[in-house]
């Protein structure tokens, strides 16, 4: 799978990645985040965006807290007689700090396993830099999450 933003990421995977880029990187994801779910904290239970020409977007609600939401995030594609998740993230959102952590991300594209040259910032920088264009690009091509009351009051109110 080739993503249209990659030739983006890798140049940016050429910096040297710092420990305030990498926390602005971090507001950026959830500020993009926010775009896609802006009532993050009210949406429960799995959640789909569908984009005409595109593949569905997937949200899976893992945990809601007064101040954090752990999501699941993936697009499935037909693999074989199932189908395989990619990217498949896993992501807590402070929402007081206004942040995401990367718990887990597993995609196809970019290598994201340890460096030998500064391995966890490296390694952290890497995933949400990644993260960060594959949020900008579910936003760009207009997937939204809603709670299911919401969608049913703008359908028939």
């Amino acid at each position: 799978m080739q993503y249209p933003w990659i030739s983006q990421v890798e140049k940016l995977l050429d910096s040297s990645p710092t420990v305030g880029g990498l926390l602005d990187l971090c507001e950026e994801n959830y500020r993009l985040l926010m775009r896609l779910a802006p009532d993050l904290k009210r949406l429960r239970d799995n959640l789909a965006s569908r984009r005409p020409g595109h593949l569905d977007l997937h949200l899976e609600i893992l945990e809601q807290t007064p101040y954090t939401t752990m999501i699941r995030l993936t697009y499935f594609f037909p693999h074989g007689e199932g189908r395989q998740a990619d990217p498949d993230a896993v992501l807590r959102v402070y929402h007081d700090a206004r942040q995401i952590e990367v718990i887990r991300l597993e995609q196809h594209v970019l290598p994201v396993e340890s460096s030998y040259h500064y391995p966890s910032l490296f390694n952290k920088w890497k995933i949400n830099v990644f993260l960060s264009k594959w949020l900008r690009f579910c936003v760009d091509r207009g997937h939204r999450f809603e709670p299911l009351e919401q969608f049913l009051t703008k359908k028939h109110g």
